[in-house]
């Protein structure tokens, strides 16, 4: 039977155990979406986790949908990574460049190009979002055209190569939580009727065609894909999500370095998505609404189930930089301070405490 501290293997990523930091967007990169000297502390101090995905890195400027969130589509981004990555790499760990568009997700005033966001369709997401001027509702998007969505496809590409000059050991395509991919996906944001809309086979081309250039450009066992079912966040809505994923998972090259589910409280659907992918799967499990975050004896039950090979967990890896260790040895978790999860400075990102630095203070 597994276990959290068994090795595991996501295509050519060997990881030391089977615990997963989740992609969790900090937003401590500079206005030009560059990668910090803090980030690398960040993501060092957390490198005995079996795989690190980073937060969302946009593949070009007009994905960018958040204030101060990395991106991958500059030379000089690339080379802002390498200490980063060298970091992880010195204390034993792996890492992946999550490549999130966020489509119709942003406001013009959260980046210095005050760019309009783009979308399958010029359809509005309900909602806000921060902004220097405080909360915002979702700006109007533009509908992508077939040779913009073309150039997207080749951004994403670009992207993955830059992760790899980067020092990143893979790239994972974030397809979930309403960004670009997703809004391709679902019926609401996509009312497109060429070959990107209307059917389900239509629906998925893009994210295929994605990973397709992505795993051209790098390498199938260096490329994840992310994916959220069921998952309503940035206003999707999903009316046919279990053909819409048995359609997709059986459209995709058998050999990509792993599968990411984000559980929606919907644990029949996530079975189905393991039974129908015969490699590695990553599961942020989350069975009902009313489940807290995700600790290590949740990610054991899971691992048990034989739900997945290895377990994405995001709160207690902000607060615990040594989260395997503690779990090794059954000591209390840090708790953690949400309110400094976006922006600012090392207070909340980089400050918390070790067990060895507790007891050198005791």
């Amino acid at each position: 039977m597994n276990t959290l501290f068994d090795a595991t293997e996501y295509g050519s990523i060997k990881a030391n155990n089977r615990f997963v930091m989740a992609p969790m967007s900090r937003n401590r990169a500079t206005e030009l979406g560059l990668a910090t000297p803090l980030m690398a502390t960040y993501y060092s101090q957390r490198a005995t986790a079996g795989l690190i995905i980073t937060e969302g890195i946009q593949p070009n400027q007009i994905g960018q949908g958040y204030m101060n969130s990395p991106g991958l589509h500059t030379y000089e981004q690339a080379q802002s990574w390498l200490p980063v990555t060298t970091k992880v790499h010195e204390k034993g760990g792996k890492i992946v460049a999550q490549l999130m568009h966020c489509g119709r997700i942003g406001h013009p005033s959260l980046y210095p190009s005050a760019h309009q966001s783009v979308a399958p369709s010029a359809v509005t997401a309900n909602g806000q979002t921060f902004t220097p001027e405080g909360m915002q509702d979702f700006a109007p998007p533009r509908a992508l055209t077939y040779e913009e969505i073309q150039a997207t496809i080749a951004d994403f590409a670009q992207a993955a190569k830059f992760a790899i000059l980067g020092g990143f050991d893979g790239v994972e395509i974030h397809a979930g939580n309403g960004f670009l991919p997703h809004q391709f996906l679902a019926s609401n944001t996509n009312l497109r009727d060429d070959e990107y809309g209307g059917s389900i086979e239509n629906r998925i081309r893009f994210i295929l065609e994605v990973i397709a250039a992505v795993t051209d450009a790098i390498g199938a066992d260096k490329v994840g894909l992310r994916l959220s079912p069921h998952n309503q966040f940035n206003d999707i809505n999903e009316t046919d999500t279990q053909p819409l994923y048995q359609a997709l998972i059986k459209a995709l090259p058998t050999n990509l370095a792993y599968l990411h589910i984000m559980e929606a409280a919907c644990r029949d659907t996530s079975k189905m998505l393991r039974d129908l992918w015969q490699g590695p799967l990553i599961l942020n499990p989350h069975q009902s609404w009313e489940d807290g975050p995700t600790t290590p004896a949740i990610a054991t039950q899971v691992l048990q189930q034989d739900l997945c090979d290895g377990v994405g967990i995001g709160a207690l890896f902000v607060a615990n930089p040594d989260l395997v260790e503690r779990a090794r040895v059954g000591a209390d978790y840090n708790e953690v301070d949400d309110s400094k999860f976006y922006g600012g400075g090392a207070e909340g990102y980089t400050d918390y405490p070790t067990l060895e630095e507790i007891a050198v203070t005791a």
